[in-house]
């Protein structure tokens, strides 16, 4: 057990230190206010100040863990070894930076609480944020310093125990539109063909009709290789299914259908099922509740794991309702189109509330890339990225997590590396 001195305990100091120590690297802690109690422990033990209380192990605080609320704050980042820092500190402190209110002003999305450029859709766009400015989106720096203090506590206390840890790997799969032409009612059809003869497609009319007719199966439909694939596997995987009406009418498809109930009963019957949100639903706790009652219903089990439609997170009131809700994990702390680490850690974390000052028990899922962010890509460069990202993660022994969509798993050429990605890389067997 490691004992933590520091003259306030505040709710921001409780949160960071029990992410770092308990979450990333299994460490049992004790935090005081109590100076006979550092004086007393015969243990390891550190403090957090502005300055230290006697000989002990001391990082120096910045000052961002005992304010509240938020303003804009002064912030240099400086290379520091194999990566960066900021909020610099003096030769006094084990540490060249005060990574506990970094990494409270990272996890808590602090800049996002901040005056800032939204997208047309209303999200914060990557361009926006510290780690994309400053080129270290695409790494789990919260972590990595986390490592970097565990070397520091190890030197001081070489007897003091951490639990050994691996690397886990957690898929996620939006089927927000799981059929590409099928269970979608007389007018959506109607207005599908019609939109395909305006654009003189003639082969999707052709699919179209193919697939209405079962002559054909629905190219959207790829769960049963998806199940199949991954119901062998140690490793995690999501499905979220969408119960609300798409953005786009030419999307959306009828779920009271038994077609769509039985899809997801069977997805449940091995994997997880998650809820997409509808994007309708986010300015509405009371069509939120009645979204995540009928996937309990359609499920028969309770539901643990959502997403936001359109990846939309307005701090902090979507994540507010959400812990009404009693929603366990939320899986929408992503960059659409941009790989890396919005939240520049690959381990889920708890939600902190700027606004109030508390500590949620709403767990956060990071993700740390979307098919999507490689549209344009070519092949050697998605295999690049996917390779730098994922080797981040397993040299922290953090939780590893892509999303994918049910439609990039459809027999293309295109599709292959997704289907190889999914299947030989994401897959862990015994």
């Amino acid at each position: 057990m490691l004992l933590i001195y520091t003259q306030k305990i505040t709710p921001r100091i409780d949160y960071v230190f029990k992410h770092i120590c308990a979450r990333i690297l299994g460490l049992d802690i004790t935090i005081t206010a109590v100076i006979e109690e550092l004086i007393a422990h015969t243990g390891p033990k550190l403090s957090y100040g502005k300055q230290p209380m006697g000989n002990e192990l001391f990082f120096q605080s910045e000052g961002l863990l005992l304010q509240q609320g938020f303003e804009s704050q002064d912030i240099t980042v400086k290379i520091w070894d194999d990566t960066v820092g900021f909020f610099g500190t003096s030769p006094k402190s084990a540490l060249a930076f005060d990574i506990f209110s970094a990494s409270f002003y990272l996890l808590t999305r602090y800049e996002e609480y901040l005056p800032h450029v939204k997208d047309e859709i209303g999200r914060f766009p990557a361009s926006e944020s510290l780690a994309f400015k400053e080129n270290f989106l695409n790494r789990p720096v919260v972590d990595i310093w986390a490592y970097k203090f565990k070397t520091v506590l190890l030197e001081a206390y070489p007897d003091l125990n951490f639990p050994k840890k691996s690397l886990k790997i957690h898929s996620v799969v939006e089927a927000g539109q799981p059929y590409a032409y099928m269970q979608r009612g007389f007018l959506r059809s109607l207005s599908g063909y019609a939109m395909d003869l305006w654009k003189l497609k003639m082969r999707n009319i052709g699919k179209r009709t193919q697939v209405l007719v079962r002559l054909r199966k629905d190219p959207y439909n790829t769960f049963t290789w998806l199940v199949n694939t991954a119901k062998r596997s140690r490793s995690k995987l999501t499905v979220f299914f969408l119960l609300g009406d798409a953005v786009n009418f030419s999307e959306s498809l009828n779920t009271q259908r038994r077609t769509f109930n039985m899809l997801v009963k069977f997805v449940s019957d091995y994997k997880e099922v998650g809820l997409i949100f509808s994007f309708e639903a986010l300015a509405s706790y009371d069509k939120l509740k009645k979204e995540k009652e009928r996937m309990e219903i359609t499920t028969n089990r309770t539901l643990t794991s959502t997403m936001n439609d359109q990846f939309l997170v307005n701090l902090p009131e979507i994540y507010r309702n959400l812990v009404e809700l009693e929603v366990e994990k939320d899986f929408t702390m992503l960059y659409e189109n941009v790989p890396g680490f919005r939240a520049s850690t690959c381990t889920p974390f708890l939600f902190y509330d700027l606004d109030s000052e508390i500590k949620t028990p709403l767990i956060i899922h990071p993700v740390a890339m979307t098919t999507k962010a490689f549209d344009k890509k070519y092949e050697s460069d998605i295999i690049k990225t996917f390779n730098g990202a994922y080797k981040s993660v397993v040299e922290v022994n953090g939780t590893f997590s892509m999303l994918f969509s049910n439609r990039d798993f459809s027999a293309t050429e295109r599709n292959k590396i997704w289907r190889s990605l999914f299947s030989e890389n994401l897959q862990i067997h015994d």
